[in-house]
C-alpha cells in the first residue's frame, strides 16, 4: 500500500516532469521561432525588410504593411490588403524608367513593363500620386546581404500602400541551388514582401554588391552605373551604431520620384 508520503513524492515527481516537458516544448518552440527569424533577416528584408520583406497601397502614406524583404520583420511585418490593386494601364511592351531624386543624388533603374507588368504599373500609380516624395531609404545590410531598402512612407518597415501585388518574374535569375538561393546582381532592384508570396506593396531593395537570397522577390529594374554609385557610397558609411543591419548612417532622403515610359 502507498503511504501518503510516497504518494506526495509522487505527485511531486510527476509535476515536476510536466513542467520539465513544457519548459522543453517552450523551448523547442523558441527554437523554431528564432530559426525562422534568423531565415527572415538572411533573406532581408523584410522586409522588411526587407527585404518586404517585405515583404499594401493607397493613396494615404499611413495605410498598410509590407516588409521586406528584405525586411526587419523584415521580420518581416505584416500587410493587409484594404484598398484594390491600381488597374492596369501601362504599356506592356515598353520600357519605364524610374528616377529617385535623393539628398545624396540621382537613382534612377530601368523596369521591364513586360516581365513585370503589375510591378511597374503600381510604381508608375504610386509615383505619379508622389507617394515616394519625402521617403527615406530605411535600411541598409552589410553583411550576409547587401541592399538599400526604400519605399516606406513610415520609415520603420512598416509602411505601405494599402493594397498588395502578386509575385512576378521570379525565376528570372535562374533555378535556386542546393542552399534554395539564387544570386541577386548588384544593380538589381526587387520588391521587399513579408516573406509570404503575393505580399509585394511599396517597399523595395537595391541590390549594392551580390547577394543570394531565395527567389521570392521579384526582380523588376536595374539601377544605372551612376545611381549604383549613389548606393554604393551610402553602403560604404555603414550603419547607425556600427551594426549590420539597421538605419543607414548617411541618410537618404527621396525628395521626387518620377517614372516616365522610354
Amino acid at each position: 500500500m502507498v503511504s501518503s508520503d510516497q504518494r506526495r513524492r509522487q505527485l511531486a515527481r510527476e509535476k515536476y516532469q510536466r513542467q520539465q516537458q513544457r519548459r522543453q516544448e517552450a523551448q523547442q518552440k523558441a527554437r523554431r521561432r528564432n530559426t525562422v527569424i534568423a531565415a527572415a533577416l538572411a533573406v532581408v528584408l523584410a522586409a522588411g525588410g526587407a527585404v518586404y520583406a517585405s515583404v499594401a497601397l493607397t493613396d494615404d502614406k499611413d495605410k498598410g504593411a509590407d516588409n521586406a524583404a528584405p525586411s526587419n520583420t523584415p521580420e518581416p511585418t505584416e500587410t493587409e490588403s484594404k484598398a484594390p490593386e491600381p488597374k492596369l494601364s501601362i504599356d506592356q511592351k515598353a520600357t519605364y524608367t524610374m528616377a529617385l531624386k535623393t539628398n545624396l543624388g540621382e537613382i534612377s533603374f530601368a523596369m521591364d513593363a513586360a516581365k513585370t507588368p503589375r510591378t511597374v504599373n503600381s510604381f508608375k500609380h504610386l509615383a505619379d500620386k508622389k507617394y515616394f516624395d519625402g521617403t527615406k531609404c530605411h535600411r541598409l545590410t552589410t553583411e550576409g546581404i547587401f541592399v538599400l531598402q526604400c519605399g516606406d512612407p513610415k520609415g520603420d518597415g512598416t509602411g505601405g500602400p494599402g493594397y498588395t501585388i502578386p509575385d512576378e518574374n521570379l525565376g528570372a535569375l535562374g533555378k535556386a541551388g542546393s542552399d534554395g538561393a539564387v544570386t541577386y546582381p548588384a544593380g538589381t532592384v526587387a520588391m521587399a514582401n513579408t516573406g509570404q508570396p503575393g505580399t509585394g506593396g511599396s517597399q523595395f531593395f537595391l541590390v549594392y554588391k551580390d547577394t543570394k537570397l531565395p527567389p521570392s522577390y521579384t526582380p523588376f529594374g536595374t539601377i544605372d552605373a551612376v545611381g549604383l554609385a549613389v548606393v554604393k557610397d551610402v553602403a560604404e558609411g555603414g550603419v547607425e551604431g556600427g551594426a549590420k543591419d539597421g538605419a543607414p548612417k548617411k541618410a537618404v532622403t527621396v525628395q521626387k520620384a518620377t517614372v516616365v515610359k522610354k
